[in-house]
């Protein structure tokens, strides 16, 4: 049986063992993010910039930077001065799923990666309520290849987890470029699409109220913030796959900046408050994983998503 796996369940979260600058920040710090407003990423950027601030008594603004699969603003950080007032705040999908797919032409090991801030927890396939269950549609489309139409951005890390799924289900799905997660939703609600893979909070209430059905969650074990989604391992289908936030500074910035991010970071993290916040804010655990296991994750990570290089670049 086929499967994927990446988890950091079992990753050792060890801190940066550089010697940290504790004089940064001595400005504000800009944080660019690859995304909308109201969004996941959006979400995790603005609660750590909030906890930035408390910790360092030096503000931390958001600045959204939507468009170009991430790329927008991938160029925005990389071209920046590396001083330490500019960081991207972006998960696997802008550092490394953005290179595989060709929508550009660098790769994460560019930026100064300091640690996973956050994951994702919460990462959901949801669809049309004439699914009750992830075994109706694969038996669906075994029988009728290309019958469910699922809902991505071509290129993006919605697409891989398509592809993924695809693979290891064995199973051929019509795949569309439907765009943001707030425009596969309304597609889905619109009865545009079949099936999407967005965050459990955005469709949480929809499918409270039955207009649409979430059929699983690729985690390795139930996330306990949403116990009632059964994951893909629980339904015969091998697919576990993290999707972590990093914090990564402009090429050549001081290791003793990106140390002392990763410290903050670490504290953030550990703050009882900090952890109700995303509780309440998309049902998602307190995550961290300090620099060097964070460095072996994503080469690590890297190295499996280049399997699916053709059919990413293929859509495009």
């Amino acid at each position: 049986m086929k499967t994927f796996i990446l988890s950091l369940l079992a990753a050792a979260a060890l801190p940066l063992a550089a010697q940290a600058d504790d004089a940064w920040p001595e400005r504000p710090v800009q944080v660019v993010i690859p995304g909308s407003a109201g969004g996941d990423t959006d979400f995790n950027a603005r609660e750590m910039a909030k906890f930035f601030e408390q910790i360092t008594g030096t503000p931390m603004a958001v600045t959204n930077m939507p468009g170009g699969g991430g790329t927008i603003a991938t160029n925005e950080v990389r071209q920046a001065r590396p001083d330490g007032s500019t960081v991207l705040f972006a998960h696997v999908g802008q550092y490394i799923v953005t290179e595989v797919s060709g929508l550009q032409d660098f790769s994460w090991d560019t930026f100064e990666v300091c640690c996973v801030a956050a994951v994702d927890k919460g990462a959901v396939f949801v669809a049309s309520p004439k699914f009750k269950s992830l075994d109706q549609l694969v038996a669906q489309l075994k029988e009728d290849p290309g019958s469910v139409t699922y809902g991505t951005e071509f290129g993006g890390y919605s697409h891989l987890q398509g592809l993924i799924f695809s693979d290891l289900a064995g199973v051929e799905m019509k795949m569309v470029d439907t765009g943001t997660a707030s425009e596969k939703l309304a597609a889905l609600l619109g009865g545009r699409i079949d099936l999407a893979a967005i965050t459990y909070g955005v469709a949480a209430d929809y499918a409270k109220s039955g207009l649409l059905t979430i059929l699983a969650q690729p985690n390795a074990e139930r996330s306990p913030l949403i116990p009632d989604v059964p994951t893909f391992a629980e339904q015969g289908v091998d697919f576990v796959l993290d999707k972590p936030y990093m914090f990564g500074f402009p090429p050549g910035t001081d290791p003793a900046i990106v140390a002392r991010m990763d410290e903050i970071v670490k504290q953030i993290t550990e703050n009882p408050d900090y952890a109700e916040d995303l509780r309440k804010g998309y049902n998602q655990p307190v995550s961290y994983l300090g620099h060097d296991a964070t460095q072996e994750m994503m080469t690590g990570l890297r190295g499996k998503l280049m399997a699916y290089l053709d059919d990413l670049r293929a859509a495009r």
